[in-house]
């Protein structure tokens, strides 16, 4: 059996927590893989290593004297280094960096010098080889991420290699510049890795105990969710949930690799599983609740819509000329209605309004602001009579009005728009009526 382990930036602030990794490695003889991210925070005030980093860059870039900057990420390193009492130097490779930054070599290079350097301090610490991942992978020229290469390039890489040490979070172009995934792109690493070498499973250490059913900033010590599908986790991921990288099951789902949440500092938590499919049945009726604030709506009214061939089409065609991604676009008969972000959308508002009625021609146009969605998400719901029934009985017990409901044919969410001011109460009304009451 074989294990890829990626940990994350909470579970290597110091010395202290990378002694926990390294005890948490060494406890399991299949765990040959590790993927590292940057530093993170030591305490609620500290700084990541990775906006360090980005802030150093800034002022090479602005051409200012960053080196107290980098002298104190320097520090930072070596205060875990000297904690794990190591014979390890990283001189040459910051003198590398302050030359790099000198040349501007781009704000992704600087980024991930924290995995980089991370990396190079785990693999001493464990005795593991070294890779850096620019070596293996690869990105298109137009920044897009190619899996296929990057998958036969890393499985030709660790082939009778026992154990490796990889830094997460970047990767390069073919002519070798440092190219990055968004922020959190070490849980993508660590699911590249164990796609290509066909791990049996992948954990991903944090510093919490798996997904909860809610935010517990919201909901005071939610369940937490044993098992949940793939699907159902991109869901909850897009819509706010960020315990792993909506992004991260994408390889590991090509090779059926289940995913294991677990808590560096609990490690004897069973965590949560992520899985494509499962007989196993949710505790709840719904596996998980999550949202977001602000969005806002466009509402387009016109007599006879459904009869007009190529209306929906025109009315989108407004945003993606604006280049405004759309989040949801529930309709009726002579309704449409279609919800974007609204730090997105308020720039471009007139623009997309006055095409949508040159493309379209509605009878009336209307945008509503400061709104919500929350998904609420479950393989339980699936056939299950009464569900949205039980939502909108909650969001009326506590006077919140829901603006829209949308269910997929999947049958897997419902998602509900509120007003913004109406966020907290809502989950907290259909956390209590699924899970807490269970009516």
């Amino acid at each position: 059996m074989s294990k890829v382990v990626k940990f994350g930036g909470s579970s290597l602030a110091d010395a202290k927590q990378f002694q926990k990794v390294g005890d948490i490695i060494r406890a399991d003889e299949e765990r040959h893989f590790v993927v590292v991210s940057a530093p993170g925070k030591r305490s609620g005030s500290d700084t990541k290593v990775t906006d360090m980093l980005y802030s150093t860059y800034a002022l090479a870039e602005e051409g200012k004297d960053f080196g107290k900057e980098l002298a104190a990420i320097e520090a930072r390193y070596n205060e875990i280094i000297k904690g794990l009492k190591l014979k390890l130097s990283l001189k040459e490779e910051f003198e590398k960096i302050e030359k790099n930054f000198k040349a501007k070599a781009g704000s992704d290079y600087a980024a991930s010098r924290g995995e980089y350097l991370n990396g190079i301090v785990m693999s001493a610490y464990l005795g593991f080889e070294f890779i850096d991942p620019a070596e293996v992978v690869l990105f298109d020229d137009d920044g897009t991420f190619d899996a296929e290469i990057t998958n036969r390039r890393v499985a030709k890489r660790l082939a009778g290699m026992k154990n490796a040490v990889i830094s997460g979070f970047y990767g390069a172009y073919e002519n070798g510049k440092i190219k990055t995934f968004s922020r959190g792109g070490s849980d993508i690493t660590g699911s590249i890795v164990a796609r290509a070498i066909h791990a049996d499973v992948y954990e991903n250490w944090t510093d919490v105990s798996g997904f909860l059913v809610a935010d517990p900033r919201i909901i005071d010590r939610p369940q937490p969710i044993e098992t949940i599908t793939y699907t159902e986790l991109r869901e909850l991921a897009y819509m706010g949930a960020s315990v792993l990288h909506e992004d991260a099951i994408f390889p590991v789902r090509k090779e059926g690799i289940p995913i294991n949440i677990r808590n560096t500092n609990r490690p004897d938590d069973s965590g949560t599983w992520i899985v494509e499919s499962t007989a196993k049945k949710s505790s709840y009726t719904i596996t998980g609740i999550a949202g977001k604030k602000g969005f806002c709506c466009v509402n387009i009214l016109k007599d006879m819509m459904n009869s007009e061939v190529g209306f929906v089409r025109k009315v989108l065609q407004a945003f993606e000329d604006q280049d405004i991604s759309i989040e949801h676009v529930p309709s009726g008969i002579d309704t449409m209605t279609v919800f974007v972000a609204q730090d997105e959308f308020i720039d471009k508002e007139q623009a997309v309004v006055s095409e949508i009625h040159r493309l379209a021609k509605p009878d009336l146009l209307e945008i509503e602001s400061d709104l919500a969605l929350i998904a609420v998400v479950g393989r339980g719901m699936k056939r299950q009579r009464g569900t949205a029934a039980r939502i909108f009985s909650a969001l009326a017990h506590v006077n919140v009005n829901c603006r829209m409901i949308d269910q997929g044919s999947s049958e897997l969410n419902i998602i509900i728009g509120v007003e913004n001011r109406d966020f907290e109460k809502a989950i907290k009304a259909i956390y209590d009526i699924f899970v807490v009451t269970q009516l």
